[in-house]
């Protein structure tokens, strides 16, 4: 393998940078979801120009509804601008004023379900580099080898548009909010990496997240907490990879912003 990335692994990447928690395998294949979406959603979801490069579109195959950005009913003690993030229901609430939360559909690798707690976002990086582990690099020198000294960000790069870097006690947690070249995978508990949005979908977390803000990382046990109002019986998690009826669905509004 030489400089340019192999076709192989452009889907497939989802590592963080500098760090061993989120190496990347492919996800899991999916049925894709209606078309003849809206004019608005496929502005909100269509090309962007960040700077000098432009962010493809997100194929109308993968906007099923429950994936669309949206705010939904949250009900939380949380206060406004915290990060919610329920790994196992697959999605990250922005907490607003009034019981309302901004949900954002995401994937999530093993290693972004081997974290819980709090956190904070000291640091967030527009285009953010990738480099492999020591340990991907050992397992499969001739695919990673390459990429030692690291991949600049661009359309290519594992970690997309943008990356939120969470701390714990003042320590790097390895565990990051990011986007993703693999507009496919949103949505899925794939087999590894950690939180990842659509490129459209960071753009507008990260211009709403200042460093300081602090993260709710959910346990299994905790998922789907907040879809319900306190005192009230959590839904049943439903198997398999898409949700019947998403958490906050019947009260929710579409979302659209400009922001990005």
């Amino acid at each position: 393998m030489t400089g340019s990335l192999p076709s192989r692994l452009l889907p497939a990447l989802t590592a963080l940078a500098l760090v061993a928690a989120c190496a990347p395998e492919p996800p899991p294949s999916r049925s894709a979801a209606p078309m003849g979406i809206s004019p608005q959603i496929a502005a909100v979801y269509g090309p962007v120009q960040d700077g000098e490069r432009v962010i493809p579109a997100v194929p109308p195959q993968y906007l099923a509804e429950h994936k669309i950005r949206r705010e939904v009913d949250y009900w939380t003690d949380q206060p406004p601008g915290t990060i919610v993030v329920d790994p196992y229901a697959r999605y990250l609430y922005l907490v607003q004023p009034g019981q309302r939360a901004i949900r954002y559909a995401v994937a999530v690798g093993r290693e972004g379900r081997g974290f819980s707690g709090d956190a904070v976002i000291p640091i967030k990086r527009e285009w953010p580099r990738w480099i492999p582990t020591k340990s991907m690099i050992e397992e499969d020198p001739e695919q990673y080898g390459p990429y030692r000294d690291g991949m600049d960000g661009g359309l290519s790069n594992p970690l997309g548009a943008r990356a939120l870097y969470l701390h714990k006690n003042g320590k790097d947690t390895y565990y990051r909010i990011h986007g993703t070249n693999d507009v496919s995978s949103i949505g899925q508990a794939t087999s590894a990496g950690c939180i990842r949005l659509w490129n459209q979908d960071i753009l507008d977390l990260y211009a709403r997240v200042q460093p300081g803000t602090r993260v709710v990382v959910l346990t299994e046990a905790e998922s789907g907490r907040g879809t319900v109002p306190a005192g009230n019986t959590l839904p049943p998690r439903v198997a398999g990879l898409d949700p019947v009826a998403p958490p906050g669905e019947t009260a929710a509004t579409m979302f659209f912003t400009e922001r990005f």
